[in-house]
């Protein structure tokens, strides 16, 4: 069964846009050989930091949203723990809503 998960890690801010490209394709296939599947990236860019983290006032923070299996986080954010360019990384599962057509149908209101 595949499930809906979302990934934000935050990139040192003295990284150039050639080493924050690099980092980011490198976990991209690093889900991809993990059987991730639907991955779309999101590059926020710099934003400063509401407190400070390894020293650093301001981050690069990235979002992945992608579908597939649990195994693959726990490899990933090992690499990302392992890391010296990602400061901070937070994966969540998504809970999307399964409303049905007569769900959303009964949700409006019918006016006489």
């Amino acid at each position: 069964m595949s499930i809906v998960y979302e990934t934000i890690y935050i990139l040192r801010p003295d990284l150039g846009e050639e080493q924050v490209e690099q980092a980011i394709t490198k976990y991209q296939n690093f889900l991809t050989e993990q059987g991730a599947e639907n991955i779309e990236i999101q590059n926020r860019g710099k934003r400063r930091l509401a407190y400070e983290i390894k020293k650093h006032r301001d981050g690069i923070y990235v979002q992945m949203n992608y579908t597939g299996g649990g195994a693959a986080i726990a490899p990933m954010e090992r690499a990302m723990r392992l890391s010296e360019e990602v400061i901070r990384y937070l994966t969540i599962k998504q809970d999307l809503p399964e409303e049905t057509a007569e769900e959303a149908e009964e949700a409006v209101p019918v006016s006489a």
